[in-house]
């Protein structure tokens, strides 16, 4: 979720390159006649068929040989997508211009029916919320769990409910439910992330500081590898429930998990209050249920494969590298250079930038 704060020490974007695509020919059994491929996205065909060819070298294309293994060079070949595959030749503008009236539309519906309290009602939302105990812990605690289960509720019941209405209008159903209540829960951490216990006081100690902030920026390269289609998000296309296995996904199945950890984690050592450790409480508990049921709707989805994709990867970071069971390409790196990855980067920094004015609007707001 978007309760992700920065801390101030600026730090210059990594370099990014464009590496050309290399396109192969896979075998007709194993591709969906309809799909094309974008890069060395990889398409599913029946569960049955765990080991879909892949470009030579790695997911995104190189110089490399398969063997009679199933593997290129080293790696073994992919049932999961190339996640952050983005080529602007494949891109129109006519949906990017779509998708910034439908982000403007958006932001013009939340404020005027949550946030704006003459006419939204997220106002009253919050007072009911907070009525429940003058301790600002409990209130903290009570709006990660309303989040938690509206948002993974509403994940659970996808497929049934994309049967009903449609991927498109489940989608916009979705996000008109979540966002509001997220937003809610960011600005009332903003506003009262200081109002707790103070258990420690670190903020004084060399090197904390700058600890703190990198671990954050770190954490947003964890938290946002299944919105990298932006398209699909704003459901401009159709949205799709995506099985990745490269970039980040290598390194842990669930990143968001992780990323939420860092991020909670880093803020609750800064702050160090009971507010903090509430918040923190309830935002860990969320995402370590979505590796569960994240793992059970994957494999719902994706039957056999995901099994393979599952005894190749691992939830806690690097354990699957450390123990031989994920097997990187060489060019390993080459995953992580790419247009997404920029995106995250710019809109972090943008994040840290901005920093004083997101707080001084969440102040305005009496929540």
């Amino acid at each position: 979720m978007a309760s992700h704060l920065l801390l101030r020490l600026p730090a210059p974007p990594p370099l990014l390159l464009h590496f050309p695509q290399r396109r192969v020919t896979l075998p007709q059994s194993r591709v969906s006649p309809t799909a094309p491929l974008l890069g060395a996205r990889l398409v599913f065909s029946p569960a049955s068929a765990v080991r879909p060819a892949r470009a030579r070298g790695s997911s995104i294309g190189g110089a490399g040989e398969d063997d009679s293994d199933g593997e290129v060079d080293g790696a073994p070949r992919l049932v999961g997508e190339d996640s952050a595959a983005f080529r602007l030749g494949d891109q129109r503008v006519a949906s990017w211009v779509y998708f910034g009236g439908i982000l403007a539309v958006v932001l013009w519906g939340l404020n005027v029916l949550w946030i704006d309290p003459a006419t939204g009602v997220g106002t009253r939302f919050l007072e009911a919320v907070a009525a429940v105990s003058d301790n600002h812990e409990v209130t903290m605690l009570l709006l990660t769990i309303i989040f938690a289960v509206v948002h993974s509720g509403m994940a659970s019941l996808r497929e049934t409910g994309e049967k009903i209405i449609g991927e498109r209008a489940y989608r916009v159903m979705f996000a008109g439910i979540s966002l509001p209540l997220a937003v809610s829960t960011v600005v009332y951490f903003i506003n009262h992330r200081y109002d707790g216990i103070q258990l420690w006081q670190v903020q004084g100690i060399s090197g904390i500081h700058e600890l703190v902030w990198l671990s954050s920026f770190i954490s947003f390269f964890f938290l946002y590898p299944s919105t990298f289609n932006l398209l699909e998000v704003a459901a401009v296309d159709k949205p799709k429930f995506h099985m990745w296995e490269t970039g980040i996904m290598r390194i842990t199945r669930h990143p968001q998990m992780v990323g939420q950890v860092i991020w909670c984690l880093a803020h609750t050592l800064w702050i160090g209050n009971s507010v903090a450790v509430a918040a923190s409480v309830g935002l860990i508990g969320h995402h370590l249920f979505g590796v569960w049921n994240g793992d059970r709707r994957l494999a719902s989805r994706y039957g056999e494969a995901f099994e393979v994709l599952k005894k190749r990867t691992s939830v806690i970071p690097f354990a699957a590298v450390i123990d031989g069971r994920q097997k990187l390409p060489k060019d390993y790196y080459r995953e992580f250079i790419r247009l997404p990855y920029l995106a995250i980067t710019a809109l972090t920094l943008g994040a840290y930038f901005v920093h004083p004015l997101m707080q001084a609007s969440s102040y305005q707001l009496p929540w």
